[in-house]
């Protein structure tokens, strides 16, 4: 069921490992676990000084002191992947394409002037971690351990430049579904997400803050979350909340093609791969909010749900758009984001082959 180049080697580098002296496990509800609330016992951190990386370390979750004129705080030089780990049918422990998620935290580093993460680095860092907390990774159903590795600036000084000194720390945890319900989501015609030539192919955390008060105001009027258009005229689909987004119209799965205002999300690869392999017809185009409109309207749009790290499958249920509220089918009746959803869930928990190599076993 496995490709013998999905053993991740532990190797090479020197990580101190300074281990708890007293796990948190006992203490933690596995049958009650909100995305993003529990930690395992361990955190990985490494500094970068004077142009390399150094004092690779495997310690304690906890707090860590910092100067208040820290240069992420004031400048936002903060980058982050989102990765899952799952516990296989046969016990094993198996990383969900992390090389296509180290990929993409350098090309946000690049963006944001930050130092790159070697491979070793990331991949070691990240595998010592999970093997050390392995007692943290959940078996039931529908859960996983979710793995956050993060880069921040860590210059104790004012001034508006690249800071010279940086963080890096993976942190992990057990978690649960993201979402427990469809979604009502709203298209926004006002706040925009990214803009052309900024940075919203990053996975900086500007782009989260800067959505916190739209999508605030739209969980007032009653929807979950928000479907994002681009910054010019609100004319094209471009995300929805912290996910990337598709349709099924006349059988045709579409999705906004990736671009510098879109991130190009893993699960999204993995969802077009599935799809192309199933002989799915598949348009990534630049995706009109008239033709979505309009497809719901005339009871063309079969489906639309968000695809993410943290969701997986999100589906949505209804959709507002200018005092228009536009019900889709029932999400227990869709043929293409159910088959997608399954397919990928028995490939991360080692229940049908993993015929693209994405699984990474420890």
């Amino acid at each position: 069921m496995l490709h013998k180049n999905q053993q991740i080697v532990i190797d090479t580098l020197n990580i101190k490992v300074n281990k708890t002296p007293a796990s948190r496990l006992e203490q933690t509800d596995f049958s009650n676990l909100a995305f993003g609330r529990t930690f395992s016992d361990h955190m990985f951190v490494a500094d970068f000084e004077d142009g390399e990386w150094k004092n690779l370390q495997i310690m304690p979750y906890g707090d860590l002191p910092f100067s208040p004129a820290m240069s992420a705080l004031h400048y936002g030089q903060a980058i982050f992947e989102g990765i899952k780990a799952y516990k296989l049918q046969n016990g094993d422990i198996s990383i969900f394409r992390p090389l296509k998620n180290y990929e993409r935290f350098n090309i946000s580093a690049e963006r944001m002037s930050m130092p790159a993460v070697p491979e070793d680095l990331f991949m070691q860092g990240m595998t010592q971690l999970i093997a050390l907390d392995k007692n943290w990774v959940p078996g039931n159903e529908g859960q996983s351990l979710y793995i956050r590795p993060v880069m921040f600036a860590t210059d104790p000084v004012l001034g508006v430049h690249a800071s010279e000194t940086y963080k890096f720390i993976i942190l992990t945890g057990p978690s649960g579904a993201y979402y427990s319900k469809p979604l009502r989501v709203k298209i926004e015609t006002h706040y925009a997400r990214a803009a052309e030539g900024g940075v919203g192919y990053a996975k900086t955390a500007g782009n989260y803050g800067r959505a916190l008060l739209p999508t605030k105001q739209a969980q007032k009027e009653g929807f979950d979350q928000l479907i994002w258009t681009d910054a010019r005229d609100h004319g094209y689909i471009e995300e929805s909340g912290t996910m990337n987004v598709m349709f099924v119209i006349d059988d045709v799965l579409i999705t906004p093609s990736t671009r510098d205002t879109i991130l190009d999300g893993v699960t999204r690869k993995s969802i077009l791969q599935l799809a192309q392999s199933w002989g799915v017809k598949v348009e990534e185009r630049r995706v009109t909010v008239e033709e979505v409109v309009k497809a719901a309207k005339e009871g063309t749009l079969q489906e639309a749900f968000g695809a993410g790290t943290a969701a997986t499958v999100a589906h949505i249920a209804q959709i507002g758009y200018e005092s228009e509220i536009y019900t889709l089918p029932e999400p227990l009746s869709r043929k293409f984001s159910n088959k997608v959803s399954k397919a990928l869930s028995d490939i991360r928990y080692g229940i049908t082959a993993d015929e693209f190599g994405w699984n990474y076993i420890l």
